[in-house]
Parts: C-alpha cells; structure tokens; sequence
C-alpha cells in the first residue's frame, strides 16, 4: 500500500513540474534569449538526421588542413593533401609565411560554411552541397577527433545520443565488365518495370557476392567503425552513437548499387551499424532521372535483408527548384516503393500527390518526419508556415527534430528547438517533449536494452529538469 501510495503521489508531483514547465514555456515562447536558455537545458534525446562530415565545425578541421600543410586553391578554397597538375595551389606553410593565412583563413570559413552569408551573393543551395568537395580531404586521418568533437558538443547540450551518417564504405569490387547493366536498368526503369529491373538487380547482386561484398562491408565494421568507437570509448553513461551507411545519388546505377549491397550487408551484420541512408542533392540531374530506380533498388535489398532499417532523404525540394511535377512524387516512392522507416525532410509534401492519404499513411504505419529547420531555410529558403511541419502535426505523424549539418549551417540542436517554439505556436511544450521521445523510440537502435537505457534517462533528465520550474 506505502509503495502504491508513493507512485500516485510521484505521478502527481510529476504532472504539477510538467505544467509549470509549460507555464513558463508559454510564457517566454517569443523571447528568443529566454527560450535559448531554456531548450540549452532541456533534454533533447536523439539526433537522427546528422551527416558527420557537414557537422564538423570548420575551424577544426581547416586547422587539421593547416598542421598537415595542405595544398590550397586560392581561387576555389578547396584543399587537398597532394598538388594537382594544373590549378592555383600554394601550400599554407607558404602561405603563412607572406603573412596572408590569416586573410585566407576568413575567405575559407566562407566556402566551407555559412559564415558571414549575405545570401546574395551566391545560391544557397550551391554553396552548402559545394562546401563539402571543398573540405573533405581534410577529413581522413581525423575521424576519431571529429567523432569526440561531436560527443562533447552533444553532452554539453543535453543530447544524449547521435545516429550519424559517417561515411561511404570503400569496396574495390571491379565493375568495368559491367556497365551494359546501366543501360539495361534505365530501360526497365523508364518503363516502370519494377519486374525486369529486380531482374537485373538479382543478377548484379549474385556478381557482388561472388566478387567478395561481404568482406568490404565486415573490414569497414570492424578495422574503421568499431575499432575506433571502442578505442574512443564514445559510449559511456551520458552519451551513445550508432551509424547509418549512406550512398551517392549521382553515382551510375550499377555502382551505386554495387555501393548498396555493401552498405546493406554492413548493417546487417553489426550493432553499431543502424541502417542505411543516400544522399546528395535530390535536384541533380542523375538524381532525378534515377530516383524511382534508386527507390527500386532499396525495395530490392530490403528483400534480401529484411532486418535492416532505412531512411531516405526524400522531398528536399520546393517550387522553383525543379519543375512543379517534379514536386509530387518523391516522398510517394520513398514510402511506397522503398518502403523507407522514416523521411528525411519531406518539405515538398505539399505538392505531392494525394498528398493527404500519404500523410495519413505515414501516420498509421509509424513513419517519422526528420525535420531540419535551419537546414531547410538554408538550402531551401522555406521557413514558417511555407514549411510542411504542421501538416505532419495535424495528421499526427510522428515528429523528430534534427540538425541534419550543423557544422556547416553553424547551427546547433537548441537552435533547431528555439525556432520551432517560435515559429509554431501551435506546438506545446507536452508536443516537444514527445517530439525528445521519439528521437530516441524511431531510432535505428537495435539492441533493446540499449534504446530502452537511453528512454530510462530520458525520464530521469525531464524529472530534474522540469523541478526548475516555475522559477523564483
């Protein structure tokens, strides 16, 4: 009786610290400042939609390019380890020595990331998907400080768990002999053949087996991502990660899905690894021209690996960017097609076709939406109610809030939380607080005793964090 009369009255006091937190919430919801210091303190669970490389602060790592002496293009500002034949390329050390790395380091920060964007001067959308090519070859040899850059980060603003996409597997399965193939699956695809095209895909798909796919996928599990995990020790008591494969949308189609059957038989075969993703600007014109291809090919491996989740980037799009057709059926395919676990953006649904029954799918299935505020506005330059996010909130489909590149957008998770109490004022403090839970319910995790760990202090940080209020 003693212990059921505790729980009743944990349950009550529990309510009480909710509402005045709510209180408080609504009270402070259009002060900017106030709200930062609030969400800095909140629990905020998981990070789900995260590109390890794009969420690299650039000062570090234009640091690491620096210390190993890199070349740099004065023109382009991109850096690489070896001088190419033809360019303007300087070392930083020479560099350094005229006095000018200081003025170099400033126009850098600028095509590495959106320091000091005026949003004038250069398209957005170029400017972000450019960054990358610009500062990734600074990026091998440091993978262990980016990873610990991140893991601090989060600790330090209450997010207790990061399902990064950290990089591509390297395979040096020969395709040479098999580029027909390409040709052949354009054409099935252009007929949606769904048929003919896994047809062609069981075909490739028994030459990567018998050309040793398996072995790229456990050397990357175990030499690259575990060995590392394990020596950084980046699982501890206040803190997880697990990682997410990912492929090239702009790649031809037979190695993208020679990169696909790897990725997938590396999720398959280990913990640490949550699932598989694919990425590159959707616009492109190869991303386009195979996106129901690419979808198919997800449909396929989710065929032969039925245990392995995925989410897809799907609708980064908005009008003007493409044509308005165009606009209608990528997060229709990626749901009905692929078969995709969660959306990463969805900002066209809108436009897509029916585009109420889609939402009512996503909902009744369990579908989440990763939304990226800053991101979008960014890249998309869609924000407030040109954003779809009240949509996904009317029809109930499961809502998680991410930062997607927050290195490169110079932003933060607390940022993403700020803007979205701002903006939507139809969203309660108790719709956040699910919005926390579902980050970590919708993640890839797969070891139980692992997510549910991660929920039981989740628990615990709201019941300390919610005693704050309502403050004297």
């Amino acid at each position: 009786m003693k212990i059921y009369i505790t729980l009743i009255l944990s349950a009550i006091i529990n309510l009480s610290q909710a509402q005045n937190t709510n209180s408080y919430f609504e009270k402070i919801r259009n002060n900017e400042a106030e709200l930062t210091a609030f969400f800095a303190q909140m629990p905020k669970g998981g990070d789900l939609h995260h590109h390890f490389s794009g969420s690299i602060y650039a000062e570090p790592m234009l640091e690491d390019a620096i210390n190993d002496d890199f070349y740099l293009n004065t023109t382009t500002m991109e850096v690489l380890k070896e001088k190419p034949a033809t360019g303007n390329w300087e070392q930083f050390s020479s560099i350094s020595k005229r006095g000018e790395l200081y003025a170099y380091k400033q126009k850098i920060m600028e095509k590495w990331s959106a320091k000091d964007y005026n949003g004038v001067s250069y398209p957005s959308d170029k400017l972000f998907f450019e960054s990358f090519g610009k500062f990734s070859p600074a990026i091998p040899g440091h993978f262990g400080e980016g990873l610990l850059e991140l893991k601090n980060r989060a600790i330090s603003e209450n997010l207790s768990y990061i399902e990064t996409q950290l990089s591509t597997i390297p395979s040096d399965i020969n395709t040479a002999d098999l580029t027909d193939f390409n040709t052949q699956l354009r054409q099935a695809a252009a007929n949606k053949d769904e048929k003919a095209v896994k047809k062609l895909l069981e075909s490739l798909y028994k030459t990567f087996q018998k050309r040793e796919a398996k072995k790229d996928a456990q050397n990357f599990n175990t030499n690259f991502v575990a060995k590392m995990h394990n020596d950084l020790k980046i699982d501890d008591a206040n803190f997880t990660m697990r990682y997410q494969n990912f492929v090239l949308r702009f790649m031809e189609p037979v190695d993208l899905f020679k990169n696909l059957v790897v990725a997938f038989i590396s999720a398959d075969s280990s913990d640490l690894m949550a699932g598989v993703n694919i990425v590159s600007p959707e616009d492109g014109e190869t991303s386009m021209k195979d996106y129901w291809l690419h979808m198919v090919m997800f449909n396929y491996c989710h065929s032969v690996f039925p245990n392995v989740k995925y989410t897809l980037h799907a609708g980064e799009l908005t009008l003007g960017l493409v044509q308005p057709e165009d606009l209608t059926w990528h997060i229709n395919d990626a749901i009905y097609v692929a078969g995709a676990n969660r959306i990463g953006h969805g900002v066209d649904m809108a436009y897509e076709k029916n585009s109420y029954s889609l939402l009512q799918y996503m909902a009744k299935q369990h579908i989440p939406i990763e939304i990226n505020l800053v991101s979008n506005e960014f890249i998309l330059r869609v924000k407030e109610n040109r954003h779809p996010i009240s949509l996904y909130k009317q029809f109930n489909v499961p809502i998680v809030i991410s930062t997607d590149d927050a290195g490169i957008l110079r932003t933060n998770m607390t940022e993403q939380y700020v803007l979205l109490a701002k903006r939507y004022q139809d969203v309660n403090y108790a719709d956040i607080k699910q919005y926390v839970y579902n980050s970590i319910n919708y993640s890839f995790i797969k070891d139980t005793k692992v997510k549910q760990q991660l929920l039981n202090d989740l628990d615990q940080r709201f019941a300390k964090f919610e005693a704050n209020f309502p403050l004297k």
